[in-house]
């Protein structure tokens, strides 16, 4: 699986992707548990930040999880001990499971179809897959703000140079039924937040979307994708959506093999 992170594996990062996650335990996880004893696989599970809600909500399941980065499974198995952390890339794993967990993996990837091609060869007949992506063109706030989206539009394309999409949740359902998958449902996830909600003006306004949009600045700037003072101009605005309103929508999948 050769493919760049965008945001890269700096401790910043790392912070982001747990603040991410605890935020959104409920929304994303919501209906997700697995049987006591079934084989769960999570494939790109980075600093174990989505494995803590796995493995909470399925304490008596079998939960292996791999990635690519050995610095991010150290920190993962400091953070969720129990769990069977492998280094493996996605395309070269094998064996066989009863149900698969994929969040914010795909969108990172230049070949999805592939990947989940390969995913449906790790199920056993009736397992089931779980895929959860955003889609950052759902993103829209108050007040308004040419520079915010500006910037927003910065990350949406130096994903894809990296060779990955920033707005595939919309592309879930095609994707899993051109693989193949049986019973394909997609269902929203929607963020909504102003100030009468304060924990997600923190937890997702802050430190969810604007730091990931801020942690691209500098190649932005560095590609001639933005100016210094329009990034500025552009994360000030994002940042004033704090007092406003801002809403996101996440898509959640689950599919099944015959």
């Amino acid at each position: 699986m050769d493919t760049t992170y965008v945001h890269g594996y700096a401790a910043p990062e790392a912070r982001r992707l747990g603040d991410q996650a605890d935020t959104l335990a409920a929304l994303l996880h919501d209906g997700t548990a697995f049987p006591a004893g079934s084989r769960v696989l999570e494939v790109g599970c980075g600093v174990g930040a989505q494995t803590v809600h796995l493995a909470a909500r399925s304490p008596d399941a079998h939960l292996t999880a791999i990635d690519v980065s050995a610095a991010s499974l150290r920190q993962a198995a400091a953070r969720v001990p129990g769990v069977d952390f492998r280094q493996a890339d996605l395309f070269a794993l094998d064996g066989e499971y009863d149900h698969l967990f994929v969040c914010f993996v795909l969108e990172h990837l230049p070949e999805p179809e592939k990947a989940l091609a390969h995913l449906k060869t790790l199920l056993r007949p009736g397992g089931t897959l779980t895929v959860i992506e955003g889609d950052h063109g759902s993103a829209f706030f108050h007040p308004r703000s040419e520079p915010a989206q500006a910037a927003i539009d910065c990350l949406v394309r130096l994903q894809a140079d990296a060779g990955g999409d920033a707005l595939i949740g919309r592309r879930l359902y095609p994707l899993l039924a051109g693989a193949g998958f049986d019973d394909v449902v997609v269902e929203p996830r929607t963020v909504y937040v102003d100030a009468s909600r304060p924990g997600l003006v923190t937890g997702f306004t802050r430190d969810t979307f604007t730091a990931m949009v801020e942690g691209v600045g500098e190649t932005a700037v560095a590609r001639g994708l933005a100016t210094t003072e329009s990034w500025a101009r552009g994360v000030a605005d994002l940042r004033r959506t704090e007092t406003g309103t801002f809403h996101y929508t996440f898509f959640k999948a689950t599919a099944r093999t015959s």
